[in-house]
Parts: C-alpha cells; sequence; structure tokens
C-alpha cells in the first residue's frame, strides 16, 4: 500500500501542467528522433544534456524519460513503411512490418506495433512501481565488496554481450575505463594522464564524452553510409476500420503479453538489452503461432511480440538503474548521466533521498504511454513526413548543436576540442565494428568502482579474499557465469535471425540491389552477396555475348 500511495503522490506531481507540458515534449521529440535512421534516444538525450540546465531535475527527467520511451516507438514507423529501422530494436519489425504494408495492410501492422507498446510500456511499469522499490531496500544494506561484484558483473555483461565480438566489446570497455582515469585521484590527489594540462586536472566531462560517441560519431557515421535520393514511401490507409480487425485483434493479444513477459525480465539484466528481447520474441511467436506459414510473408504475430517486448525491456532497464545505479544501454548510461548532473546519483539511497522525484518519474511513464499511443496511432503518416528532410540539413544541424552544448558546458574551447577527438574515435570504432555503449558504461562505472574497490580493501586490511567471500558477492559472480552464456547463446539466435533477414532481402530483389540495400542500412555485405553479384554481373556479359555473336551472323 505504501508503493500505491507513494505512486499516487508522484501522479499529484506529474499531472501538474508544467511537468505534463515537459511530458509531452519528451515524447514528442523520442517519436521524432525514432522515426529517422540512425538518430536514436541516447543520440538525443546526449544533444539536450547541455541545454537542459536549466530545467528543474524533476522536469528535465521526466523529459528524457520521454524521448527514452518516444524513441522505442518511433522506431516502428520506418521499419513498417520504409523497411528502414529508425532503431536497433526495430530491426526484427521490419522483417514482417513491412511485407504487411506491401500487401496493403500497413494501417494494421502499425496499429499492433502502437497498441502492443502500450500495453506492453503500461504493465512492465507497473512491475517497476512494484520491485524497484523492494529491490533499492534490499541494496541499501549491500557492502563495498559486493557493491564491486555487481560493477564487475556489468563490466564483462555488456563488454561481453553488446557488440559484434566479445574482443571488441572488452576493447570498448577498456577505452571507457582510461578515460575514467584521466584526472585528480581523490585519495591521494595525485593527477593522472593529464599531460600537465590544467583542463583535465577535474577529469574528462562524461557529457563531452556523450555528446562526441553519440551526436558527431553517430551522425558522422550514418551521413557517410546513407545515400541521398528520394525515399519511397508505402502508402497509409486511413480510417478506423482499416486499422485492425477482429481476426487481427485475436492473433495480437497473446504476442502483446508473451512480448512483455519476455522483454521485462531482459531488460533488467545486462544482457543486451531491447534487441535481444525482439529477437527471442520472434522466435517465441513463430514456434507457437498457427500461422506459420505466413512468417516472412506478413504475420501480424511477427510485429505484435516484437514491439511488446520492446517497449517492456525499456521499462525493464529502468530498474537497475534507479535501485542499484547500473546501466544496462547505451540510452540508460546517458540518463545515469543525466542524473549526475543535477548532483543524484542514482542507487540504493535514491528512493530515500529522492523520493519525490523517482515517483514523479515513475507517473510521468504512466502519462507518457497514453500520449504515446494518442501520437502514433493517427499521425503516422505525419511521422514519416520527417524523413523528407535534406540529410545534409539534419546531420549539419546535428554537428552544430552538438558543438554548441559542448562548448556550454564549461565555456572552453578545449572542451570543443575534446569533442572533435572523442566524435572522430566514436565515427573509428563504428566504422569497425566496435560498440560504443561498453565503454560510455565504463567511464561512468569506472571511477565508481574504483572508489567502492577502495572501501573494500580498506575494510577487509587489504585482503582481496574478501571480495569474494561475501555471500551476495560471490551470489554475482556465480550468476555472471550463467547471464554470460545465456546472454551469448542470445547473440547467436539474435544473429541467426540477421542472417534470415538478409536472405529475406536477397530473395525479393536482385543480388545487386540486396547489397546495395544492405550498405544504405549501415551493414556489411556477406561474401555469399557479393559472390552473387559476381555470378549476376557474369551471367549479363554471357548474355550480352551472344547477343553479339547472333547480331553477327
Amino acid at each position: 500500500m505504501d508503493n500505491i500511495s507513494l505512486l499516487l503522490q508522484g501522479f499529484a506531481t506529474a499531472v501538474q501542467p508544467e511537468y505534463l507540458l515537459f511530458a509531452f515534449i519528451g515524447v514528442l521529440v523520442g517519436t521524432a528522433v525514432g522515426v529517422l535512421p540512425g538518430i536514436g534516444p541516447a543520440m538525443t538525450v546526449a544533444l539536450l544534456l547541455p541545454l537542459t540546465y536549466s530545467l528543474p531535475p524533476t522536469a528535465a527527467i521526466i523529459t528524457f524519460a520521454g524521448i527514452y520511451y518516444g524513441g522505442m516507438y518511433g522506431g516502428s514507423t520506418t521499419s513498417i513503411l520504409l523497411n528502414t529501422p529508425g532503431e536497433s530494436a526495430s530491426v526484427i519489425t521490419a522483417i514482417e512490418g513491412n511485407k504487411m504494408a506491401k500487401l496493403g495492410r500497413g494501417a494494421a501492422a502499425l496499429a499492433t506495433a502502437a497498441i502492443g507498446s502500450f500495453v506492453a510500456g503500461t504493465i512492465a511499469t507497473a512491475l517497476l512501481t512494484l520491485f524497484a522499490p523492494v529491490i533499492a531496500g534490499f541494496a541499501v544494506n549491500l557492502a563495498p565488496a559486493d557493491f564491486v561484484a555487481l560493477i564487475v558483473v556489468a563490466f564483462i555483461t555488456v563488454g561481453a554481450l553488446l557488440g559484434s565480438s566479445v574482443s571488441r566489446g572488452i576493447a570498448s570497455l577498456g577505452i571507457g575505463l582510461f578515460i575514467g582515469l584521466v584526472g585528480t585521484e581523490q585519495t591521494t590527489g595525485q593527477a593522472r594522464y593529464t599531460m600537465g594540462m590544467l583542463a583535465l586536472s577535474d577529469g574528462i566531462s562524461v557529457v563531452l564524452v556523450a555528446v562526441a560517441l553519440f551526436a558527431v560519431g553517430e551522425a558522422l557515421y550514418v551521413a557517410a553510409r546513407l545515400r541521398s535520393g528520394p525515399i519511397p514511401i508505402i502508402p497509409v490507409t486511413r480510417g478506423w476500420r482499416s486499422w485492425m480487425s477482429r481476426e487481427d485483434w485475436r492473433r495480437s493479444w497473446k504476442p502483446w503479453l508473451r512480448g512483455t513477459a519476455i522483454g521485462f525480465p531482459i531488460g533488467t539484466i545486462p544482457a543486451g538489452g531491447a534487441d535481444v528481447a525482439t529477437f527471442l520474441s520472434y522466435a517465441t511467436e513463430k514456434r507457437f503461432s498457427r500461422h506459420k506459414k505466413q512468417f516472412g510473408r506478413g504475420a501480424i504475430e511477427g510485429v505484435a511480440g516484437p514491439e511488446a517486448a520492446n517497449n517492456a525491456a525499456a521499462a525493464g532497464v529502468l530498474v537497475p538503474l534507479l535501485t542499484l545505479g547500473l546501466p544496462t544501454t547505451a540510452t540508460a548510461a546517458i540518463i545515469i548521466t543525466a542524473f549526475q548532473s543535477y548532483g543524484i546519483q542514482p542507487g540504493p539511497q535514491l528512493f530515500q533521498s529522492q523520493g519525490d522525484l523517482v515517483w514523479a518519474l515513475i507517473a510521468s511513464l504512466y502519462i507518457g504511454n497514453v500520449l504515446l499511443l494518442v501520437l502514433n496511432l493517427p499521425l503516422a503518416g505525419i511521422w514519416v513526413k520527417l524523413l523528407q528532410i535534406p540529410r545534409p540539413y539534419l546531420y549539419a544541424g546535428i554537428l552544430t548543436f552538438a558543438a554548441l552544448g559542448a562548448y556550454a558546458v564549461r565555456f572552453s574551447t578545449i572542451d570543443v576540442l575534446i569533442l572533435l577527438i572523442v566524435g572522430a574515435l566514436g565515427y573509428v570504432m563504428r566504422r569497425f565494428g566496435y560498440p560504443v555503449a561498453p565503454l560510455i558504461v565504463g567511464l561512468i562505472l569506472g571511477p565508481m568502482g574504483e572508489q567502492q574497490l577502495r572501501k573494500a580493501l580498506q575494510l577487509s586490511q587489504g585482503n582481496m579474499g574478501d571480495l569474494v567471500l561475501h555471500p551476495f558477492a560471490a551470489t554475482c559472480y556465480a550468476v555472471l557465469i550463467v547471464l554470460v552464456t545465456a546472454g551469448l547463446w542470445l547473440k547467436r539466435r539474435q544473429n541467426r535471425y540477421e542472417r534470415a533477414l538478409e536472405a529475406s532481402l536477397a530473395a525479393t530483389t536482385s543480388p545487386a540491389a540486396a547489397v546495395d540495400r544492405l550498405w544504405d542500412e549501415g551493414e556489411r555485405p556477406s561474401e555469399v552477396s557479393t559472390d552473387a553479384i559476381r555470378a549476376e554481373e557474369a551471367t549479363r556479359l554471357a548474355r550480352a555475348a551472344r547477343r553479339d555473336r547472333h547480331d553477327e551472323r
């Protein structure tokens, strides 16, 4: 009952006109950036961080949460109508959603995605309301050695499970840990890796690195990969009757619930976040559906389940973020940075020290789900028109706002130089397949882990064995083995369905067109696709030679 009364107090704060306006702005901006390919919630929150310092903490956090949820909603629109996911977690939606749109059922696909996201988001937020205070109450009693174990779990799982390979993820994590060491060591007061520069004595700002990686680096990468020219948009039939038939409702409600049951627990652990949840949901629906022959040809279950899992995982990510201060996705890491920019540290004490803010945030998630349903169902066609913005203007604007935001942190030109250097690093990492999320997680959790490690060693008088002898710490390391094993298995399943998506594209278009499509979406074509191009070119040349011989005769 205490949780319900606290939630009602949170609603009393969240329904104030000022906070309703910020929630609306958040979901509006989040949906817009979710539609645009390559511009996800992490980039948007990173761009807005320096520009929101004048806002009250509650207003800023509500806005960022709205962007987070809105980005998850908006990614489905372009997946369905353009076969171009606006967010990585919406890749799986393109398999069935775009097929439905080509069959004239785009409105039904958009409707089941929006309603499924609303159902899953609401249920998952209710679970967040129930479990988050309990976990926070338990975490208050943890010892420093226990927190070291939790941070090690986050390091290993995020580094191993995010990205195309374990080695690249760990390398990215190592870069983040190194950047976190720059500055003055708190215990001894010694400068580390500052190269004698006074500007680096306070360390490199997390906000600056976040803007550089998720705005500058990502914008450069996406702008370099996407091609210019008009984008063919599949028209959506208007009218309430064109949305979902009774048969569509019957086939969608179970995938909505199953997607929620899959997405929420996966979101709470560092196992790949919404990306893994959507692929696992798609595999589950393909197994349980009575219409298996429709999969790959426009099965509505293949849209309903993954979209529900996507938004349930988004709420699940907030559980370790709010209760333990551990980010499991890139966007969660940026939201932690938003908290820290206001002097607020997410973790076990958050519900006690900032209870009003936390419960207003949770209440705003319920409100944001309703706002997103209202925005997405009737306005899908308007969102897609955002893709008509000339891309040079779009990415030039992103880079301009990134530079202004970096300068606004401390009004220093050195920060702009650091922005460019880290942004170039982010572009190189994306170009060669190194994930940037482990870098930002290492940067945020590295200093925290160092402090907890020092406290644990001081309490144990330097006994390293004490780090693993605590019952909770030993349990964490045992769970770590299970998480890594299960996560790698889930990644293999995800890669299997990604290859199925590539094969589906190759089956519906010529080999050359399929490879062009992969390049447009930022993927490298496989050797099989390259060989197919050579075979197609050889066939064309052979036919031309036969025509020439026929003309000579």
